[in-house]
């Protein structure tokens, strides 16, 4: 067998772990592994007719090359938010310029390429590990005939089908680390900090970082607030703690009240834009209403950064366990999940058929703006 691996969309914690596991288990079956660089830009851009293709967008990969990567944080592959399926004129590969949408649209579908390069060089099966807009491409490929395993990864935890995705847990880590430092300057000049953290449109990673930080307020994608009422709020809250401050976590995709979410730049391949931004809008809004110094900070990149803790290592390294184990039981179109704290399976495009989000009701006061454990006992280790 020959493996083929890749990692799309944003890096987190945990993709070098997940890389290494699958390389140390196929290396054991006698089976080789072989890393597209750049995510879906790897196949995407690899022409076979080019004799120094396999130099930029391949890397080998055996137990020495992986040794230590699982060390790092991010992917030694590096990445992308490349859809092979969606690729605009301008950005096609030189080789391919010939290529041309079809009627009506603006996008070129370039699967029979990454196919044809899949087949050029020998590749039996691929392990995609990303987030849904990765994944979903890897189905794609499935229905044309390709054998591929996927893994979920994203710091956001949205993805669906599964209760955790590689990434996840070192993001809150990162955040509960870093709202308790800010502690010590939003208390030193008596302000309210307003702390922006990833999440794109799911509000998990403000929901738990708040409720582990113990912050005063949260406000999470899932709910849109009121920003007078949240400010009356903080007032509140700064004048009752001792050392005079107060702290509210905002979600990326939180939305006031008759706003919208906060946007920016062109769409991406998969029709994204840039999240972020409602922060700053929060942190001005609340001084001009209450007179208050703010405290404006985004955690953004530094949530996703260095080595993985403990949780994301142990289940990037099984995920990648996994994968060659279904690939090995001659199984494809699968996901790696975890469900109600068991390793377990669903079908590969299950990321497309739903959405993840917060529980609200069970997890969050939707009046008070923060968020409200009542019921553990039951609950999954993380809540979900």
């Amino acid at each position: 067998m020959r493996i083929g691996i890749l990692t799309g969309g944003g890096d987190v914690p945990g993709l070098n772990p997940c890389i290494k596991a699958v390389v140390r288990r196929a290396e054991e079956l006698g089976w080789e592994v072989v890393g597209f660089r750049r995510g879906w830009a790897g196949p995407l851009n690899f022409n076979p007719d080019d004799p120094q293709a396999r130099e930029k967008w391949l890397m080998p990969l055996s137990n020495a090359a992986v040794r230590t990567i699982d060390r790092t944080g991010g992917t030694v592959l590096h990445t992308s938010r490349t859809n092979p399926s969606k690729v605009k004129p301008q950005d096609l590969p030189d080789f391919l310029s010939g290529l041309s949408p079809k009627a009506g649209e603006d996008r070129i579908d370039c699967t029979p390429h990454v196919i044809k390069v899949l087949e050029h060089l020998g590749i039996d099966a691929l392990i995609p590990i990303g987030g849904d807009d990765t994944l979903s491409y890897a189905a794609r490929l499935h229905q044309e005939g390709v054998t591929a395993v996927s893994v979920p990864k994203t710091m956001d935890n949205d993805v669906f089908g599964t209760d955790y995705c590689i990434g996840f847990s070192t993001a809150v880590s990162r955040s509960v680390e870093m709202l308790t430092a800010l502690r010590t300057s939003a208390g030193s000049h008596e302000r309210i900090a307003v702390v922006e953290v990833f999440g794109r449109n799911s509000g998990e990673t403000a929901l738990i970082s708040g409720y582990l930080a113990d912050a005063d307020r949260a406000l999470i994608a899932e709910v849109p607030f009121n920003v007078r009422t949240l400010a009356d709020y903080l007032v509140e809250d700064r004048k009752a703690n001792p050392s005079n401050y107060a702290m509210v976590v905002v979600s990326e995709g939180a939305i006031m009240e008759g706003g919208e979410v906060v946007e920016s730049g062109e769409a991406d391949a998969y029709g994204h834009r840039k999240l972020g931004g409602v922060g700053p809008m929060v942190a001005e809004e609340i001084k001009a209403h209450t007179g208050v110094n703010i405290i404006s900070q985004s955690l953004a990149y530094l949530m996703r950064t260095g080595a993985p803790d403990a949780l994301d290592r142990m289940v990037a390294t099984n995920y990648g366990t996994m994968a060659i184990q279904l690939l090995k039981d001659g199984k494809s179109g699968l996901m790696t999940a975890v469900q109600e704290g068991r390793y377990t399976t669903v079908p590969g495009d299950t990321c497309i058929k739903g959405e993840k989000r917060v529980d609200v009701d069970a997890l969050y006061d939707v009046n008070a703006y923060r968020p409200h454990v009542g019921q553990v006992l039951g609950k999954p280790m993380y809540l979900y």
